[in-house]
């Protein structure tokens, strides 16, 4: 029996326009009817998942910032906070970069420099909690992660992954779309985060089932036995997950949820 089902947003869950399915919310009813938990598993700011789905914020468990800090009903469930001196050496390295734009991720908000616009309207898909600054030393927040943009190249695999090839083994640097890398602490990711919140709930990899298209969404997919590949998927997710879903633009997370409830009904 399904118990919880966590779903990566872009790329997956929402549409080419960024969108919702218009089946979701008939979708999250057959859910709430079988007693199972939905789960935003993303990127994404914490804030920005609890605007975009408010009147699901006392239903859902949202896993944000691709792992490092999940909440239930307003209660962090899960944190992983980055040492200092990491986020001093990481800002020297991204101050090397040409063109590349850092978002310091923190507990109570997003910190950017304002710049640079057309950045911010890449970034503001993400974060909807942000606050400008112009020194980042002086931030005060438990940093949860360090995103970086190429939002003028879109080439984050090559122009932004390899500067970090120092940090292996020390920090985990995952690739989250054309557009973003993300650094967090050593082997925190999505996949970590729902093994957490299983243990926590009593729930087993059995019980769940996760989908993703990107490489953050590697380790989630070994996280749970019902695990889909969304058929838009990276080469290296497919080879990772046990089932497939049709694409984004098809609704594949909305058909597979339905096709499993109906599996146990």
């Amino acid at each position: 029996m399904i118990k919880m089902i966590m779903s990566d947003m872009d790329g997956t869950l929402l549409d080419e326009n960024g969108q919702l399915p218009q089946e979701f919310d008939e979708v999250m009813e057959l859910l709430r009817e079988k007693n199972i938990l939905f789960a935003p598993a993303s990127g994404r700011q914490y804030y920005a998942l609890l605007h975009q789905f408010e009147k699901y914020k006392d239903d859902f468990v949202f896993f944000a910032e691709n792992g490092t800090y999940v909440s239930y009903r307003e209660i962090e469930l899960f944190s992983s906070s980055m040492p200092t001196t990491a986020v001093k050496q990481l800002m020297k390295t991204v101050d090397s970069l040409e063109d590349i734009y850092p978002v310091l991720c923190g507990k109570k908000s997003a910190y950017v420099n304002s710049k640079y616009r057309p950045f911010l309207e890449e970034m503001e898909k993400y974060y909807t909690q942000y606050t400008f600054v112009e020194d980042f030393s002086l931030v005060e927040d438990d940093i949860i992660k360090l995103s970086l943009c190429d939002c003028d190249r879109q080439d984050a695999e090559r122009t932004i992954y390899p500067a970090f090839d120092a940090y292996e083994g020390k920090l985990q640097v995952a690739v989250s779309s054309n557009f973003w890398v993300d650094i967090m602490n050593y082997g925190i990711n999505k996949g970590v985060a729902i093994q957490q919140v299983q243990k926590m709930l009593g729930i087993s990899p059995l019980e769940c089932a996760a989908f993703g298209d990107y490489l953050n969404d590697m380790e989630m997919m070994s996280a749970v036995h019902y695990s889909y590949a969304m058929e838009n998927a990276h080469p290296k997710v497919k080879e990772a997950a046990n089932f497939q879903a049709k694409s984004n633009i098809d609704h594949g997370v909305m058909l597979a949820i339905k096709d499993l409830v109906s599996q146990q009904s």
